[in-house]
């Protein structure tokens, strides 16, 4: 990304991270800070509760933290979240809160920097963070400023991908719909087909801004292009997904509900599966397939 791209989106994503989130979040935040301590550097709230402002889902938390045995406290968690970040909980605030609930995504701050980058093969993390997200914790005005930085750097990389993808797009929407679109078919992820026109639409004026503001495309494509990226995507989040269902408590429940939110479809599962998430998952995954599901 260029210096004046940065200097053009780094005062969008500021203003943007400043909004103000909703009371009733607060103690889901300092719930987080109670147990997780001082290597918290920030929380990040996004995705469809902040875009539609509905707290009665599932909302979208993502906390980024400063080394992973002082973040995570036992040596498993730290391993697993090294090898295939981000490690994942369900949270639910205490009485008094609305009943809030959170799927909490974790990862290092290292981790969330090499993956906002244009040459990372993930493309999970700048495609959600170049969307409108909300600070909602900075352990001090350095992480703050830290985040800002990251964020513009997401930001950046989606756009450069984005026009890099629709060379031929004249205006912001047909960049970013065709943006969502291919990263939707980079991952392993239900969506229904409408689902980038959704995502452009609901947060149109903050995408039209960041495509004036974002400069030129780069020349060329980073190493391996977009099918070097297509082709580790899936295997990437299918690993993910197996990692969730086994390392958190309801794990399979959750990815079925999430399923059903995206897609329409519903799966029940049998005791069997529920006790053997990972035996389970080539069978779950064929039927996703077979009904349509799952691209």
């Amino acid at each position: 990304m260029t210096v004046g791209a940065e200097q053009a989106l780094g005062p969008l994503i500021a203003a943007e991270l400043d909004r103000p989130a909703p009371p009733a979040m607060a103690a889901l935040v300092q719930e987080i800070l109670d147990s997780r301590g001082k290597a918290v550097a920030a929380i990040l709230f996004y995705g469809s509760c902040r875009r539609t402002g509905d707290l009665t889902g599932l909302i979208d938390l993502y906390i980024l933290y400063d080394g992973h045995r002082a973040f995570h406290r036992r040596a498993f968690p730290a391993l697993m979240n090294a090898a295939l970040p981000p490690n994942v909980m369900l949270m639910a605030a205490g009485a008094g809160t609305d009943g809030l609930r959170a799927k909490v995504a974790m990862l290092s701050v290292r981790q969330f920097d090499r993956r906002v980058r244009p040459g990372s093969l993930d493309t999970t993390i700048w495609t959600r963070f170049s969307q409108p997200s909300s600070l909602l914790y900075a352990r001090d005005d350095a992480a703050r400023k830290r985040v800002t930085a990251l964020l513009t750097q997401a930001a950046g990389t989606a756009l450069a991908w984005g026009r890099w993808l629709n060379p031929a797009a004249e205006n912001a929407g047909t960049v970013w719909e065709g943006l969502f679109r291919e990263t939707y078919r980079a991952e392993l992820r239900p969506e229904r087909a409408n689902q980038p026109s959704v995502l452009y639409e609901t947060n149109a004026a903050w995408f039209d801004g960041l495509f004036d503001a974002g400069g030129h495309p780069a020349a060329k494509a980073p190493f391996g292009g977009w099918a070097l990226r297509r082709f580790c995507g899936k295997p990437l989040n299918l690993l993910r997904l197996v990692k969730a269902a086994f390392t958190f408590a309801g794990g399979a429940d959750y990815l079925l509900w999430k399923l059903q939110r995206h897609s329409g479809v519903r799966l029940e599962l049998s005791p069997w599966q529920r006790r053997h998430p990972i035996l389970a998952a080539p069978f779950l995954l064929w039927r996703l397939r077979r009904i349509g599901a799952l691209s």
